[in-house]
C-alpha cells in the first residue's frame, strides 16, 4: 500500500518501487482530505507495467455513481484487466463534514455498487432509489475487460450487502484471522441470498514490518481509536481491559501475531490471513517515507517467499 501520508508526487516511484519488487498489487487509500485515489491510480498505472493497482476504498456518495463510472471505464480500458476499483461508506464524520452523508449508509452503498457494476457492463441504467437517481444513462466506452467493482466495509449487514452486489470485499487493518472468516461466512451468505456463484475477491488490509517494534506506534493507535464489528475476534476482551488500563504498555507478541504481518511471525501471519479465507493480503508499511517504506517491503518479501 501507498499510505495516505504520502505526498502524491512520490506515486511514480513507489508504484515502480513496489512493482520491481515483485508484488502483484498496489493499493491506494482516498481518504479525507489527502490525495484522490483516481488521479493517484491513473499515474501508478501507467508508470508500471504489469502491477494491479487498486482504489480502496472510494467513499461511494462522494461521487456520482455515473461520474464515478466514467472514471473507472476510463482506466479500465487503458490498462485492461489491471484496475481493481473499490467503494466503500466512507468515515462518518468525514461525510458530514463535506455534506454528502446518506439518509441509509446502506442503501447508499448497495445502490452506487449496483449502478457502477451495470454502467461498467455497458448497461443502459435507469434507478430511481433512495440514493443513486440515474435516467437512461449509458456509458460511451465501456470497458472491454470489465475491472472487479469491491467493497470496503465491516459489519454484518454491509458484508451480506458486499456478497449480494460486489465483486469483492476489502477488510481493514487490524482484523485477526477469526474475523476475516467470519466475514468470509456474511459476504457468503450474501451471495447465497442473490444466487452468485461467481468469485468474490477477499482482501485484507495488514500492518507489516520485518521489525515489529516499528509497528507499535500504529497498532497501538488503531487498538485504543477502532475495532469495530468483532474485528478483533477473540482479543476483544483482553483488547478492552488494556484500553481501560489507559492503553499503553507493551502489546502481547500473540496479539501482534493475530493483528501483523511482522517480526518472526511474519510468515505464520500471513498464512493465517490465507487459510481464513484471504485472497490477497495488503502490506502496510511501518514507515512513511517512501523509500523507508520499500526497504521494509523488500526486507518482508525476501522473509515471505
Amino acid at each position: 500500500m501507498l499510505r495516505r501520508e504520502v505526498p502524491p508526487e512520490h506515486t511514480v516511484a513507489y508504484a515502480r518501487g513496489v512493482e520491481a519488487l515483485g508484488f502483484d498489487e498496489l493499493w491506494l487509500v482516498e481518504d479525507c482530505f489527502y490525495a484522490g485515489a483516481v488521479a493517484a491510480g491513473a499515474v501508478a498505472l501507467a508508470a508500471t507495467e504489469r502491477i494491479e493497482v487498486g482504489l480502496g476504498v472510494l467513499p461511494a456518495v462522494f461521487r456520482n455513481p455515473a461520474a464515478t463510472a466514467l472514471e473507472v471505464a476510463a482506466l479500465a480500458r487503458m490498462f485492461p484487466g489491471r484496475l481493481r476499483p473499490g467503494l466503500g461508506h466512507g468515515v462518518t464524520g468525514w461525510m458530514r463534514q463535506i455534506g454528502a452523508f446518506p439518509s441509509s449508509q446502506l442503501a447508499a452503498l448497495e445502490e452506487t455498487t449496483s449502478a457502477l457494476r451495470a454502467l461498467l457492463r455497458g448497461e443502459r441504467v435507469t434507478v430511481d432509489g433512495r440514493h443513486v437517481h440515474l435516467d437512461d444513462v449509458v456509458l460511451e466506452f465501456p470497458p472491454p475487460v470489465v475491472p472487479p467493482v469491491a467493497t470496503g466495509v465491516r459489519g454484518p449487514r454491509s458484508l451480506r450487502v458486499s456478497g449480494r452486489v460486489a465483486d469483492g470485499t476489502v477488510l481493514t487493518e487490524l482484523s485477526v484471522p477469526s474475523y476475516v472468516r467470519w466475514a468470509r461466512e456474511r459476504i457468503d451468505e450474501g451471495r447465497a441470498e442473490a444466487g452468485r456463484t461467481d468469485p468474490h475477491h477477499l482482501t485484507v488490509y495488514a500492518y507489516a514490518a520485518p521489525d515489529r517494534a516499528a509497528l507499535l506506534p500504529l497498532v497501538a493507535d488503531g487498538l485504543r481509536g477502532g475495532g469495530g464489528a468483532g474485528q478483533w475476534g477473540e482479543l476483544a476482551d483482553p483488547i478492552a481491559s488494556w484500553r481501560e488500563a489507559g492503553g499503553s504498555g507493551d502489546l502481547p507478541d500473540a496479539w501482534l501475531d493475530a493483528l501483523t504481518v511482522s517480526g518472526d511471525g511474519a510468515r505464520g501471519s500471513l498464512a493465517a490471513l490465507v487459510e481464513a479465507g484471504a485472497d490477497s493480503v495488503v502490506l502496510i508499511p511501518a514507515a512513511e517515507d517512501p523509500d523507508d517504506a520499500l526497504a521494509e517491503l523488500g526486507a518482508l518479501r525476501s522473509v515471505l517467499s
